[in-house]
């Protein structure tokens, strides 16, 4: 029997209906390196989905300041995460479907607020809530520990806190909300982030220990 095989045998036997987990925060907050981690830790048992907003803008969409294209990616992000969302929880090929950033992120980059965001893509910040079982939110670090290296990056350390501020108001009304804040040991704080996705695994899922 394959390993794919073998893995929807089991997710049958213990009939887990697959549920989105958000794992969010400003840029340079570790989300990346916790995400590699999964990968390797958790394996068959959580599927990682792509960052939608790496997809948009490192496949060549336009990345101006003006309203109207910030507008417009910020739209385009939000279908091609509802896509992959949609796909892999169609697919049942795993017990945690986790989400590099959810649909409500695009408010911390949209120039109107909210209840443009919500108007222009005709849904409410609580409908897109209520799609999500819990928020993993890691926290930016303060500005001498900011990490440049992601090419897709262009947050100042400023502008990078102020993302991060506006990602945790947007998400701080979900029941599940787990904030991982930032730690002077970076490993501290992904090893939190570890165990709080962990938390949203079914028990018979869970790997012996965390690493």
């Amino acid at each position: 029997m394959s390993a794919s095989t073998s893995q929807r045998a089991r997710l049958a036997t213990h009939d887990h209906a697959p549920k989105l987990v958000v794992v969010t925060g400003g840029p340079g907050a570790g989300k990346t390196a916790l995400l590699e981690l999964v990968r390797h830790h958790f394996h068959d048992n959580v599927i990682v989905l792509p960052e939608a907003a790496s997809i948009v803008f490192g496949g060549g969409f336009p990345r101006r300041p003006e309203a109207s294209w910030r507008k417009a990616g910020q739209r385009a992000i939000y279908h091609v995460q509802r896509e992959l969302e949609r796909a892999a929880l169609e697919d049942r090929d795993a017990a945690v479907v986790l989400c590099d950033r959810g649909t409500l992120d695009g408010i911390a980059y949209w120039p109107d607020g909210a209840a443009s965001w919500a108007a222009e893509l005709g849904t409410t910040v609580a409908a897109e809530q209520a799609r999500y079982a819990a928020v993993i939110q890691m926290r930016t670090p303060p500005a001498g520990s900011y990490n440049h290296a992601n090419p897709v990056r262009i947050e100042s350390a400023a502008e990078a806190a102020s993302s991060d501020a506006r990602i945790a108001e947007i998400w701080k009304g979900h029941a599940h909300h787990h904030v991982i804040p930032s730690t002077p040991r970076f490993l501290d704080k992904i090893h939190r982030g570890l165990a709080a996705i962990e938390q949203e695994i079914p028990a018979c899922c869970r790997p012996l220990e965390v690493a």
